[in-house]
């Protein structure tokens, strides 16, 4: 069973700004658009999709628009786009993920920049959620990465235990443009209306996580969850128009977007 959110953090609520991420350096259309708009990306670094080209592209693009550059490390199945559930465990799962970080902060450290942070991508990320080991190999992974990177992930869940085992900084994400299940954690892509693609939708659950750490799950529960930061996937349909109305109406309504520097 997975792990439900922590408790809201009142303080949390209050927020004068927020980071708002997106999965990037995957092959699709919107990366430029979208790095003109979020605060902090997540490269693909092999693993489900990236190569040195597309990494140092993305990051380079990064650094001219001032978005923290972060790795986005998947179980190693290209073809499966890293989101077959279960794909590999153990050590070869840790030399994999290692491998995929160390490429990603290799090029960052060539181009000029610094890996600020670690988020799984795809199954990996959902199966870790709730899985002790998983949880584990990635924040050790993380925590032997270079430059103190944080490791992003759901509140209340293994990967925040995990990271407070190994001592590293710990990101709290939300997502904008998925659905929740009333125990906090999201639909399965596989369900009917998994993804948002509705702008009202999405800007309201937007604000609401932001200002309220609050998401209304798909069968109109109301449920807490910690975010220091807020995805929006690079994959979506229109995800630069999606990024654009979220950014605007959390500014319009006071917050402002900004990285989380550790």
């Amino acid at each position: 069973m997975r792990a439900a959110p922590a408790a809201i953090d009142e303080e949390r609520v209050d927020l004068a700004s927020i980071d708002l991420n997106a999965d990037l350096g995957e092959g699709d259309p919107f990366d430029a658009e979208l790095l003109g708009i979020v605060s902090s990306c997540n490269i693909a670094c092999g693993g489900h999709a990236g190569d040195e080209t597309s990494m140092a592209e993305t990051i380079r693009a990064a650094i001219e628009n001032g978005v923290a550059v972060g790795a986005h490390p998947s179980y190693p199945d290209r073809e499966g786009f890293g989101r077959q559930s279960g794909f590999l465990r153990g050590e070869d799962l840790y030399r994999s993920l290692t491998e995929q970080v160390t490429a990603l902060a290799d090029v960052a450290a060539e181009l000029g920049a610094r890996l600020i942070h670690v988020k799984p991508h795809g199954a990996l990320y959902n199966d870790a959620v709730h899985d002790h080991e998983l949880a584990d190999v990635i924040a050790r992974v993380t925590s032997e990465a270079p430059g103190n990177a944080a490791l992003v992930g759901m509140a209340g869940t293994e990967l925040e235990a995990a990271a407070r085992r190994h001592g590293i900084d710990f990101t709290a994400e939300a997502f904008v443009d998925r659905a929740y299940e009333p125990d906090g954690t999201l639909v399965a892509r596989s369900e009917p209306g998994a993804v948002h693609s509705e702008l009202p939708v999405v800007t309201n659950q937007a604000v609401s996580l932001a200002l309220e750490g609050r998401v209304t799950a798909r069968n109109g529960e109301i449920v807490t969850v910690v975010a220091d930061t807020l995805c929006i996937h690079g994959d979506t349909p229109a995800a630069a128009t999606i990024a654009r109305a979220v950014r605007d109406v959390l500014e319009n309504r006071g917050v402002g977007v900004s990285a989380l520097r550790h």
